[in-house]
């Protein structure tokens, strides 16, 4: 039955027509699954993991015999009552291209399929970010011809529970349309890869910029901890996809609709209308501006009317407008020019919505939007920086029907925003894919939670087994980016969370097979989204190289290992120093380090190589007790690296409590 907030619902919503419906529905699935299904990771093109067993599954109709040939080999399974089905065919060498033919009760065959490495590219924008959105252009035709990279996106979804299959691009050979629409960071990657490893590559690029890390792990993972275990509970009992719980609210909403929603003294006067008299309306900009913020709506719950005119562009010619209102707590009706356009529900749900320019005018489009809070704060939630000209604009509002929050019901419906509603990604765009094998992960993300860095020292390391766990590796390599440099440069020492997010990303580095390429000196002050992604990918090869493949290569920057306080000096040794320290300094000097005494009060500090170690002193602190390197978002240009040009990793030598120590995620507004 549908679900509602509250339990005291009265009567009963499910009828002998709800049931009929229900039958009918089943009986139509069935003739679907007659015909052989496979998920769409698995298309023409596609690179299949070299060395492990090789899955298939799919979907026919309950106990059809399936079989799946492939390079000389065959396996076969009969389909679960359930409709899905899966195979293993046995561990093959790199190579191809070979045919894959699946047959059941119809045929399907794929073409051109290569045996070699499979990586999954996630993160967040930085991963996102395409090549066509940075400086480089790719020159080597006779590479894009002859390389052997395969490379898919994922369309990123969401959900509540984990789903079958994802939507994406197919997977596509190298070209310059193919290589200028897909992730910077990852294709660099594959190219510096396969030039030492010259086998076939398929990299996914799995991610969506501004996403919080706890978007991309599991329920399960993310139940452990009880700031998340509050806010999911109830999804994980109640067990229902998105879909289910859609399908539920569409055949209870009429009645709750004309009974408890769609009701009030501005719905019977149609304040939606043009000609509505507007006396009394208020001004107000609601962009990021909760209710709380205005004192005739501070403890109000219920509708309030919201109206603004706008101008479509210049020169418009498209068939829809695209109208962005972002969050709203906690439901929301649109009108244009007096029509109803959009509705929707859920105070996380962002209002993306597709205007027909027929309904609209070159100038002066009526905009009314019905808010309706069902309690806490309420209003156009998202952070203005977010926003657009129609919500920065002016509006006026109007007080209209009031509830009492406690005895209104609340329909259960998908309430998530995919950059920072917990599992959501994971759901519907990893868990799809973790039947198959893989090679590794490359992981850029980490600036959406720097806010709570302490929080990330557990949570990192919990998606990393979360998802060894789900792929049934439990040493699968998992590489990442450490943040790069960003912001304005510090002009003294101070405590910041970008720092303490690289220090946490650094502490993953303990457990086994896990490889952290350092960008603390390719980013850029003005820009979170640096152009150099390169030089990253570069980086990220290498640590693959030592990680993932066991070659002996320099892959790190000098590390800190101890540190020894002599007199006022604190003199620091190094891990991976191979070849020796350098710095690019002319007169020799080393900047980016800060000294403090006992008093916590920190001061930059002087430094100069001596043979493999560092020595670090400062004027102010005569007795020195930890120091700092490149401890800050932006600690402008620095010098130290070891002689395979690779920079200093971040570090500091004291454990004292950070500013980011007490935060956690929470329930509230958020993007």
């Amino acid at each position: 039955m549908f679900l509602f907030s509250k339990n005291t619902f009265p009567g009963s919503f499910i009828t002998n027509t709800g049931f009929l419906s229900i039958a009918i529905t089943l009986l139509m699935i069935n003739p679907l699954l007659a015909a052989v299904k496979l998920p769409k990771i698995f298309q023409s093109q596609m690179v299949l993991q070299r060395n492990q067993p090789i899955a298939v599954w799919g979907w026919a109709s309950p106990g059809e015999k399936v079989s799946v040939q492939l390079n000389g080999t065959s396996e076969s399974v009969k389909t679960a009552a359930n409709g899905k089905w899966k195979l293993h065919l046995p561990a093959m060498k790199a190579g191809g291209p070979y045919i894959m033919e699946i047959k059941g009760k119809n045929k399907l065959t794929l073409s051109d399929v290569l045996i070699g490495d499979v990586w999954i590219c996630g993160g967040q924008s930085n991963m996102q970010w395409r090549i066509d959105q940075t400086d480089f252009k790719e020159q080597d035709t006779a590479m894009i011809n002859n390389t052997e990279i395969r490379l898919f996106t994922t369309y990123i979804e969401m959900d509540y529970m984990p789903q079958g299959d994802i939507k994406g691009t197919g997977w596509k050979s190298l070209s310059r349309e193919s290589i200028n629409e897909f992730s910077a960071v990852a294709y660099h990657f594959g190219k510096y890869l396969h030039r030492e490893l010259n086998v076939p590559l398929g990299l996914i690029s799995d991610n969506l910029g501004a996403t919080s890390i706890e978007t991309w792990m599991s329920n399960e993972a993310l139940m452990q901890f009880p700031q998340f275990a509050s806010e999911i509970g109830d999804i994980v009992k109640r067990g229902k996809s998105f879909q289910d719980l859609k399908a539920d609210f569409e055949k209870q909403k009429p009645e709750w609709h004309q009974k408890y929603y769609y009701v009030g003294k501005g719905i019977e006067e149609q304040w939606f209308d043009r000609g509505t008299d507007t006396t009394g309306w208020k001004p107000i900009k609601p962009a990021g501006n909760t209710w709380e913020q205005e004192s005739e709506l501070k403890d109000f719950d219920g509708a309030v009317w919201f109206r603004t005119y706008f101008d479509l562009p210049e020169g418009y010619t498209g068939e829809t407008f695209f109208l962005q209102l972002l969050q709203i707590d906690n439901y929301d009706i649109v009108w244009v020019n007096g029509e109803k356009v959009a509705e929707s529900y859920g105070k996380h749900n962002h209002r993306n919505y597709h205007i027909p320019t027929s309904l609209l005018k070159p100038k002066d489009n009526l905009l009314t939007v019905r808010v309706f809070d069902t309690g806490g704060i309420g209003g156009f939630t998202t952070n203005a920086f977010w926003g657009n000209p129609i919500l920065w604009g002016n509006w006026w509002y109007k007080k209209g029907h009031s509830i009492d929050p406690q005895k209104f019901l609340q329909p259960v419906v998908p309430n998530a925003t995919p950059f920072s509603s917990p599992a959501v990604l994971f759901n519907a765009n990893i868990a799809p894919l973790t039947p198959m094998s893989l090679k590794g992960v490359i992981w850029y993300q980490g600036e959406a939670n720097a806010p709570r860095a302490y929080e990330y020292r557990e949570l990192f390391p919990a998606l990393i087994r979360d998802w060894r766990k789900h792929w049934g590796q439990p040493e699968l390599p998992f590489l990442f980016v450490q943040l790069a440099n960003y912001k304005e440069e510090a002009s003294n020492p101070k405590d910041d969370d970008w720092a303490e997010l690289r220090e946490a990303q650094a502490m993953a580095l303990t457990l086994p097979r896990t490889g952290m390429a350092t960008a603390i000196d390719i980013g850029e002050a003005a820009d979170i989204h640096p152009k150099n992604k390169q030089e990253v990918g570069r980086r990220l090869s290498l640590v693959a190289l030592k990680v993932a493949y066991e070659r002996e290569v320099v892959a790190s920057g000098p590390a800190f290992k101890q540190m020894h306080i002599t007199n006022n000096k604190a003199i620091l040794e190094f891990d991976h120093t191979t070849g020796g320290l350098i710095t690019r300094d002319k007169h020799g000097y080393i900047r980016g380090f800060q000294m403090a005494g006992s008093d916590r009060k920190f001061y930059w500090a002087k430094a100069v190589i001596d043979g493999q170690k560092v020595i670090v002193t400062s004027e102010q602190v005569k007795q020195p007790v930890a120091v700092r390197y490149a401890w800050s978002s932006n600690p402008g240009k620095l010098d130290l690296y070891n002689k395979a040009g690779l920079p200093a990793v971040p570090f500091r030598t004291d454990q004292w409590k950070g500013i980011t120590s007490e935060a956690k995620f929470k329930e509230g507004p958020r993007f």
